[in-house]
């Protein structure tokens, strides 16, 4: 996977680029991530990028002549290239927008700035706007930050274990179930008995049943499109939540 940015701040993006587990992908070469300085393909000697929209009004917009000649120069890797503009505009970015981004060989992040970036730039050259909440950032460098990192560890090998991306929250509209470590007892506050039994099936089930609960307390929007198998049903029936979760359903029909 290569990820291409965008950016006239490419030293805001140094240092979370060369931590952790994006820094492993780079070095195992699992990824590669290229910077491109907007600022380096402005027409004057200024280096502007922006200019007062037309219409008037507040701020500036990024100029689409600027942005053009900044995205021809990215190499592209094949039609599995997408062009993704951060935009506090775009679709909410959520875990299935991350696994289908995983699937493409190259994405191009334009971090947007200021009030926006000229329309006609996005009509003709964006594949997909994206933000990542209702909320305002002072540019899209954190937003770009956030898609690399939620698509990196998708991407295989990257965890080292292959079904550690595949058991968060949101990957089957569920919450995480509760983690537990040394020591056993914190506080007075012991380990579930049932983690420490070596029994794998009865820890499974008591983990998803954790699952759902936390997910009904915290997030039950996430329970109306959530499909259950006939043992999921079943053990929902026993733990008492099965008629919770069904309300939870019709509300959101």
């Amino acid at each position: 996977m290569i990820f291409d940015i965008l950016t006239i701040f490419p030293d805001l993006l140094q240092s979370p680029l060369n931590e952790s587990i994006i820094r492993r992908a780079r070095q195992q070469e699992k990824i590669r991530i290229r910077i491109t300085n907007i600022r380096e393909y402005a027409f004057d000697k200024h280096q502007m990028t922006d200019d007062r929209p037309f219409g008037g009004g507040e701020g500036m917009v990024m100029k689409p002549d600027v942005l053009k000649a900044a995205l021809r120069n990215v190499p592209r890797t094949g039609r599995s290239s997408r062009v993704i503009l951060l935009s506090p505009q775009g679709e909410t970015y959520t875990q299935k927008k991350a696994v289908e981004l995983a699937e493409a060989s190259q994405l191009i992040l334009i971090c947007g700035r200021y009030e926006g970036v000229d329309e006609r730039f996005v009509s003709r050259y964006v594949s997909d706007e994206i933000s990542i909440g209702d909320y305002i950032l002072t540019g899209g460098e954190l937003a770009a930050m956030v898609l690399i990192d939620s698509v990196t560890r998708l991407l295989p090998d990257v965890l080292g274990c292959s079904l550690s991306a595949n058991n968060d929250s949101f990957s089957r509209s569920l919450l995480k179930h509760s983690q537990y470590t040394r020591p056993r007892d914190f506080d007075g506050d012991n380990v579930p008995e049932v983690l420490l039994s070596g029994n794998h099936k009865v820890i499974e089930a008591h983990r998803f049943i954790d699952s759902v609960e936390k997910t009904l307390v915290k997030r039950p929007d996430l329970l109306a499109n959530t499909r259950f198998s006939e043992a999921e049903i079943r053990l929902l029936k026993q733990h008492d939540l099965h008629d919770s979760i069904m309300a939870v359903k019709k509300d959101h029909e």
